[in-house]
C-alpha cells in the first residue's frame, strides 16, 4: 500500500510489477490532501476521530459499569441480561438500517458525529460488555474482601485493587472499539451523507468511480494516511498495557 502510494497512476496500471517506486512522487499526496474538486481530507479526519474518541470512551464507561453489576451482584434480570446480550451480537447492523435511519431522523441527528456516534455505541457495546465480564469475572471478590478487612470500603477496594487489574482488559476492549469505529463504513455511509460530515472510509470511497478511471494511487495514499492514526493509536496502548499488567499485579 505505502509502495503504490508512491508510484504514477499508470505504473500502477500497468502490467509490470513494481516492488519499489521508480518514479518517486509525491503527487498522489498532494492529490488527497489538496485537490480542490474533492472533500477535503482533514475535516474527514476530524469527523474519524471525533466518532471513535468518543465512541471508545462512552462505550468503555457503559461496559465497565455492566460488566462489573452483571458478575459482582446477583439480581433477578441478571441470566436475561446476558443472554439478551449474546442474542443483539447475532443480529447484523445491516439488517437495521432502515429503522437506525428513521430513529435518526426523527430526532433529527442524521448528517451530525452524535447520530452517528450513538449508532457506533450501540453497535459496540454488547460485545464490549460481553468481553469485560470475562475480565471482571476473573478476578477473584477476595481481593476486595481483603481489602475491607484491612478498612478499605467497598468501593475504595474495587477503584484500589480491582480496578487496576481490570486495566489491560480495559485496553483490549478499546482496541476493538476503536477498530470497528475507525474502520466502520455502511452506517456511516447511510448517516452521515453529506460531504462536510464523511468519515474516513465514505471519504475514501470518493475516489471511485463507476463511469470514469479510478485513481488507485490516490486511493492507496489515502489509505495510508487512514493506517497513520491507528498505527499511533497501537503504539500508545501498547505502553499502557504493559504498565497496566505491571500496576495490576503489584497492588493485587
Amino acid at each position: 500500500m505505502i509502495n503504490t502510494s508512491f508510484q504514477p497512476n499508470n505504473e500502477i496500471r500497468g502490467n509490470e510489477m513494481h516492488f519499489w517506486p521508480d518514479n518517486f512522487t509525491w503527487r498522489n499526496y498532494e492529490t488527497v490532501l489538496f485537490d480542490p474538486g474533492r472533500t477535503p481530507f482533514l475535516p474527514a479526519l476530524g469527523n474519524s476521530l471525533l466518532v471513535t474518541i468518543s465512541t471508545v470512551v462512552i462505550a468503555l464507561v457503559f461496559a465497565f459499569l455492566a460488566s462489573v453489576a452483571v458478575t459482582r451482584f446477583r439480581f433477578k434480570t441478571r441470566k436475561a441480561f446476558i443472554i439478551t446480550i449474546l442474542v443483539v451480537q447475532m443480529i447484523p447492523g445491516e439488517a437495521m438500517i432502515v429503522s437506525i435511519f428513521r430513529v435518526l431522523d426523527g430526532w433529527h441527528l442524521l448528517n451530525t458525529i452524535i447520530g452517528l456516534t450513538v449508532v457506533y455505541v450501540a453497535t459496540v457495546l454488547p460485545f464490549t460488555i460481553w468481553t469485560l465480564r470475562g475480565f471482571v469475572n476473573g478476578v477473584p471478590a477476595d481481593l476486595e474482601e481483603a481489602g475491607m478487612i484491612d478498612g478499605l470500603s467497598r468501593a475504595g477496594a474495587f477503584w484500589r485493587i480491582t480496578f487496576p487489574l481490570l486495566a489491560p482488559g480495559l485496553v483490549a476492549t478499546g482496541v476493538f472499539g476503536f477498530i470497528q469505529a475507525w474502520n466502520e463504513f455502511v452506517l456511516a455511509l447511510v448517516v452521515n451523507a453529506r460531504p462536510e460530515m464523511m468519515t474516513l472510509p465514505v471519504w475514501l470511497r470518493t475516489y471511485q468511480t463507476l463511469t470514469g478511471t479510478t485513481n488507485w494511487a490516490a486511493i492507496m495514499a489515502g489509505s495510508t494516511l487512514m493506517a497513520i492514526p491507528v498505527v499511533i493509536f497501537f503504539l500508545i496502548v501498547q505502553g499502557r498495557m504493559t504498565s497496566g499488567l505491571v500496576a495490576g499485579a503489584v497492588k493485587g
